[in-house]
């Protein structure tokens, strides 16, 4: 379709979780260039650990150490690494039986290429130069031809225990937002808003999605709407967000724009937080440039009556 919009849009945040003790010693070890599993209630060691038994789900708490050596038990190839994974360079995911474990550990394996991988080759890991108790503390996995590695006979007690941990959750997709929110930012751009009338409820849908939510059929129909419009109801936000260059307090608001049947969301300035109400009425104030509204100002006209938006709260 000609003339829709499409973007590269990434989601990102830090994850934070603490550590229960089997997950501490884990991350600690690796930290210190020891493996720990913990022995499950049917005997078996599970590398990597877990807090709870899975056929039982009892606590589990006794660590075992196994070696730094192992079994390919599955693999596939990976020749073209994206950001953030293991290694740079074409490599293949492995599933690696550590030497005393009974499950397997999934990792990158460092490999010329997939003619010197096979399910049971015999590999160890190679350690990061620099470790912070995290599993990246496995650099990755490397060909073995040597002896079986014995544990050290570390007893999982350590003096400065990793307790918890931060990763950092990504996104990067491409978005498009679609005929209908094309041709709405495209409006906005001129500082117009525009929205879409439903054939069969004839109500004016803000941002249009091309389809009516209610009725379920499509629309088409653009309708102008705005630019004032009314405050049906609002928060007041308190804690100031990153990377977000405004003072806290302030007001976010739906606001239900005139001729529109669907409340959007806008930030209000231009009068003290505490001030804000339902009913208030308000109109956009633009930024030279800007593609949308920087904030929602009170015109000065008399409050609305609440029977007139009481549908769109």
């Amino acid at each position: 379709m000609s003339g829709v919009l499409k973007a590269p849009l990434v989601v990102e945040f830090p994850f934070t979780r603490s550590l229960g003790p089997v997950q501490s010693a884990f991350l600690t070890g690796l930290r210190e260039r020891v493996i720990f599993g913990v022995r499950a209630s049917d005997g078996r060691t599970l590398v990597p650990p877990v807090e709870y038994d899975p056929g039982t789900a009892e606590e589990l708490h006794d660590l075992v150490e196994v070696a730094p050596t192992g079994t390919v038990t599955t693999w596939a190839w990976n020749p073209a690494p994206r950001r953030g994974q293991p290694l740079t360079t074409p490599f293949a995911w492995v599933l690696v039986r550590l030497d005393g474990a009974d499950t397997a550990l999934l990792h990158a394996l460092d490999a010329p290429g997939p003619a010197a991988v096979h399910t049971g080759m015999r590999v160890r890991i190679r350690w990061a130069g620099e470790r912070t108790g995290a599993i990246t503390d496995i650099a990755c996995f490397e060909p073995y031809d040597g002896r079986r590695a014995e544990p050290t006979g570390h007893t999982g007690e350590f003096e400065d225990p990793v307790t918890g941990i931060v990763a950092a959750a990504r996104l990067d997709y491409t978005y498009s937002p679609g005929r209908a929110q094309t041709a709405y930012i495209n409006a906005l751009s001129g500082q117009r808003t525009v929205g879409e009338r439903c054939p069969s409820c004839r109500k004016v849908y803000v941002p249009p999605r091309g389809a009516c939510p209610t009725c379920g059929v499509a629309t088409s129909e653009q309708v102008e709407v705005g630019p004032r419009g009314t405050v049906t109801t609002f928060c007041i936000v308190n804690i100031k967000a990153r990377n977000l260059d405004i003072e806290v307090p302030y007001v976010y608001a739906h606001i239900a724009l005139d001729g529109a049947d669907l409340a959007l969301h806008g930030r209000i300035g231009g009068i003290p937080y505490d001030e804000v109400r339902m009913g208030l009425r308000v109109e956009p104030v633009w930024t030279d440039g800007a593609r949308y509204p920087d904030h929602y100002r009170p015109t000065g006209e008399p409050d609305a009556d609440y029977d007139t938006y009481k549908e769109l709260l």
